[in-house]
């Protein structure tokens, strides 16, 4: 079933996590025991799987994608693993729109995988709506290679810098950056 859905991500345009990458948001549910997770970006539905695999039993996943394509994608991926329907939320809409009508301190793991020029806002949006304890994850943060070049200027590698620099600064933190794929940075939210 990861299979199929990584094929039907190629064939959207989704680049689908690494299993490594995978593997590793599976182990972050499994060690916040999280039951509420928040995926920005939705894809074909595979680091959502991978998330699924890793919460509560009763966990709910809600995820947020701009385009239809990629959430009936992953519709197809969750039924086709046999995830039970109430398991799944998938709500279409920018995230930086949808974010702010969440609950605050609800939630146990944020991903996020989406639009990079965003992800400053997804920051603050996601400090905001974990509870304390609570990890968030962010996809792509070395850009292969990009963000580290100070001659790239482009908006997605200078938003990146600045997230990570946001992390790196934020008290309310402990970060860490795993060499998974494009680079995983990583934060739990202390009390």
């Amino acid at each position: 079933m990861l299979a199929a859905a990584r094929r039907r991500g190629t064939q959207l345009g989704c680049a689908p996590v690494t299993q490594a990458g995978g593997a590793a948001l599976r182990f972050l549910a499994a060690a916040t025991q999280a039951k509420a997770v928040v995926e920005v970006g939705t894809g074909a539905g595979i680091s959502g799987l991978y998330l699924l695999r890793g919460m509560a039993q009763d966990g709910v996943l809600t995820s947020i994608d701009v385009d239809p394509e990629p959430q009936s994608a992953a519709k197809r991926a969750f039924r086709d693993a046999k995830i039970a329907p109430g398991r799944t939320r998938l709500i279409m809409g920018r995230a930086l729109d949808v974010l702010p009508r969440l609950t605050e301190e609800a939630y146990d793991l944020l991903f996020v995988d989406a639009a990079k020029q965003e992800y400053p806002g997804y920051h603050e949006q996601g400090v905001r709506l974990l509870r304390p304890g609570g990890v968030i994850a962010f996809a792509s943060v070395l850009w292969s290679g990009g963000v580290a070049n100070p001659a790239r200027r482009d908006a997605e590698t200078v938003a990146l810098r600045e997230v990570a620099r946001a992390v790196r600064d934020d008290d309310r933190l402990v970060p860490v950056l795993l060499p998974l794929g494009d680079g995983l940075l990583v934060a739990a939210k202390t009390g």
